[in-house]
């Protein structure tokens, strides 16, 4: 007998309560979400916010630009109190993303005057929604669920620019046998093409490239607690001159994580060989930015031996996006 949607959805909750998510079926609308995004931010920055306060940080950090909100939830931001003394805080801790706080939610309404939707499940850290996941039944195509999405975030007064679902970083669809992810936009970088594919979008695979796309696989592998914290702080792109996300490829990751081991054990050269288009630029970028963070690496260069094939100002652009 092939599954519900309501089953599959009850599965999914139950995978992810392995993987110690906290379930909060208690959240089921922009009031309640509200109240726990407040409770976790004052947990996490040591303060108490008069109710005022707390309404003013709301609607400081609620913002329809995809781009500013996920810059947001990466850094430090600062917030003046009623008092005139300075707040900087964090919505994350970004220095061990395993030491935040994961929980799931289902069947959320954000209601506003244009729109009724209701989304099936949300991964919340710290209190923010961060990744949204949208089930089919077997009988329907993953795409249906993409379009689903991109018909939510372009409604007049939808959540994703008016509420904390705006600082939503990844989104994943599956009808329990096939599983695929993508991050989340402005509506320039999120849409249909003229071939009516959405691009670009994501299949699980691990480091042999064996796709993986059952959905409770896929959420072994990827949603497990560190290592979602590790692919939103480490393995996303915010790339400043087109104010945009980019989610890692699988094997770009896996690049990453060798070039990186590979320097910190000094092991010496190494290689990475891959046809046009693969991202190679990105991989180089990625690994690039965690090794300037790193306080026992004193410098990284780039050594390029002609202009890059992607046009003119592809490469300055890249460099720019490492300096930022």
């Amino acid at each position: 007998m092939v599954a519900t949607e309501y089953q599959i959805e009850k599965d999914l909750i139950r995978k992810l309560a392995e993987l110690k998510y906290a379930y909060r079926p208690d959240i089921r609308d922009r009031e309640s979400l509200e109240a726990n995004f407040r409770q976790k931010f004052e947990a996490l920055n040591r303060v108490n916010l008069t109710n005022a306060e707390f309404a003013r940080l709301r609607d400081e950090i609620i913002t329809p630009d995809v781009y500013l909100a996920a810059k947001k939830l990466r850094e430090t931001n600062y917030f003046q109190r009623e008092d005139g003394t300075p707040l900087h805080y964090t919505l994350v801790n970004t220095k061990d993303w395993c030491k935040n706080d994961f929980e799931v939610i289902n069947q959320l309404r954000i209601n506003t005057s244009n729109s009724h939707h209701r989304y099936d499940v949300i991964l919340l850290i710290n209190g923010i929604p961060a990744v949204q996941i949208e089930l089919k039944t077997f009988e329907v195509i993953p795409r249906k669920a993409i379009e689903q999405i991109v018909h939510y975030k372009n409604d007049a007064g939808n959540g994703y620019s008016n509420s904390l679902l705006c600082f939503m970083q990844l989104f994943i669809v599956s009808n329990q046998s096939n599983t695929l992810y993508f991050a989340n936009n402005k509506n320039e970088h999120f849409s249909f093409n003229a071939d009516e594919r959405f691009l670009p979008i994501y299949q699980l695979a691990d480091e042999q490239n064996k796709k993986i796309t059952h959905l409770h696989d896929f959420a072994n592998l990827f949603l497990a607690k560190c290592t979602l914290g590790q692919m939103i702080s480490r393995y996303m792109v915010l790339v400043a001159s087109e104010q945009k996300l980019l989610a890692m490829r699988p094997y770009q990751i896996y690049a990453v994580k060798k070039i990186v081991d590979c320097i910190h054990q000094n092991r010496g050269n190494g290689y990475i060989w891959h046809t046009t288009g693969s991202g190679k630029t990105l991989t180089s970028f990625k690994a690039s930015t965690l090794l300037k963070d790193n306080p026992d690496i004193e410098k990284c260069l780039f050594v390029v031996d002609r202009k890059d094939r992607g046009g003119p100002g592809k490469l300055d652009s890249v460099l720019s996006d490492i300096l930022a």
